[in-house]
């Protein structure tokens, strides 16, 4: 078999147009030989996409019978009549392989179950964080002051009962100190009033339970980031 009567097989046996002993040798090829099956796989591959493009049509009656016959007039010779009709199973194969695709496709569209709804999504509600209050006191300062924290603003506020300035050479810092027993400052006080709005990373150590406290330190602040000074007032974070 040449390789162009090989390759032709190939393609026909891909497209499902052989039959009888041709289709016999083709089976048998493919069984035996690698190549061929190759041959066959790189005419699916070829023909896949023209199937999925080639609309259905019904070819006239006529003109297979017209084809027919002049493949078995006195002028066709033995060796075109073969040729031809090798030509006229492929197209034949072509044009019946759109064919179940297309009524294939129709069937699947048509018992196709329509989509299922995406189900429904509760709304989730999120809970504002409780705000929080703390009371620092010393009886031995005679010191009181209230500390009122707005976790969903990031808003602390604090007030004194009374007057507490520490003096001309002093001022008063205020302290977080969270489960780790470390402090961190939460700033001066310039009065009896402070409000500050903290950053996200020092608002998230601000939680229920946190101690804050109040100590004497130079003008300026504490110069090493810890209290200094005594520590006049304290109390814990607890919800309001």
């Amino acid at each position: 078999m040449s390789p162009d009567d090989r390759d032709q097989l190939a393609a026909e046996f891909a497209l499902g147009a052989l039959s009888g002993p041709e289709l016999a040798q083709a089976r048998a090829l493919a069984a035996s030989d690698p190549r061929f099956r190759a041959e066959i796989a790189r005419w699916s591959g070829r023909l896949s996409p023209l199937l999925e493009e080639v609309a259905s049509v019904e070819p006239p009656a006529a003109l297979w019978s017209g084809i027919e016959r002049s493949l078995t007039g006195p002028a066709a010779s033995g060796a075109n009549v073969i040729q031809l009709r090798r030509r006229v199973g492929l197209w034949r194969g072509i044009a019946g392989g759109a064919m179940a695709l297309a009524a294939s496709l129709a069937l699947v569209l048509v018992t196709r179950p329509p989509p299922a709804a995406p189900p429904a999504i509760a709304p989730v509600t999120v809970e504002a964080p409780a705000p929080m209050v703390a009371m620092l006191d010393d009886d031995a300062h005679d010191m009181k002051l209230v500390a009122s924290w707005n976790p969903a603003q990031r808003r602390l506020m604090v007030a004194a009962a009374s007057d507490i300035r520490p003096g001309p050479d002093h001022a008063h810092e205020l302290w977080m100190i969270p489960a780790d027993g470390k402090p961190r400052s939460l700033g001066t006080m310039p009065g009896p009033k402070m409000r500050a709005t903290l950053d996200l990373p020092m608002a998230s150590q601000l939680r229920e339970g946190v101690t804050l406290a109040l100590s004497v330190e130079p003008i300026g602040g504490s110069p090493t980031g810890l209290p200094t000074g005594p520590v006049v007032a304290s109390g814990k974070l607890e919800r309001a």
